[in-house]
């Protein structure tokens, strides 16, 4: 697993080092919830309509790939500006509120398509997505050079939409703690294979 030491954290501000140590919170959430599994269980769906842990797994390691993109676009040519903190507007903290965090989600959302994961996982899908995330860990110390809450990008689902980066990048690690508390529970699911 890729770790950023003690000493390339404390050149960050705040709120890099905050979602770096996440990050790896979900790497190993990840590991956890998918260790040992065979590619079965992996696959295993508590109902026809609902996800297994590969699906899950395959959802957020696309979502990085779309998310991660137009941010690093944002990102070009920009004058470093650093911020102590990541300040969501109010639309950002509506939607995260709303849509991403996982302790406010009273019912189920349905991923855009070009996020919905198909409906088989192959067994290296912790790898890829641990993987994954690599790439994101980049993008996070790429950014924290930069005014994360005046740098716009373009959302990738709903292109009349414009976050900041550091909304976009707070809805990216969001979204992971989501998606491991569901796979989680399908884990924990009556019937989950032994």
């Amino acid at each position: 697993m890729y770790a950023w030491t003690m000493d390339q954290r404390t050149e960050l501000p705040p709120w890099a080092a905050r979602l770096l140590e996440e990050v790896d919170g979900t790497d190993l959430q990840a590991k956890e919830v998918a260790r040992a599994l065979t590619e079965a269980q992996l696959n295993w769906r508590a109902a026809p309509d609902s996800w297994s842990i590969g699906q899950c797994l395959l959802h957020l390691l696309v979502a990085n790939d779309v998310y991660l993109a137009p941010i690093a676009r944002a990102l070009d040519h920009r004058t470093p500006s650093p911020v102590e903190a990541i300040t969501p507007g109010w639309f950002g903290r509506w939607f995260i509120r709303t849509a991403i965090e996982p302790s406010t989600q009273k019912r189920r959302g349905k991923a855009p398509r070009k996020i919905a994961p198909p409906q088989h996982a192959s067994g290296d899908v912790v790898d890829r997505f641990v993987r994954s995330n690599v790439a994101l860990r980049e993008m996070i110390r790429r950014a924290g050079p930069y005014d994360v809450n005046r740098i716009r990008f373009q959302n990738p689902f709903v292109p009349i939409i414009f976050f900041t980066v550091g909304t976009g990048l707070e809805i990216v690690v969001r979204h992971q703690r989501r998606h491991l508390l569901q796979a989680e529970r399908v884990r924990k699911a009556p019937g989950f294979p032994k």
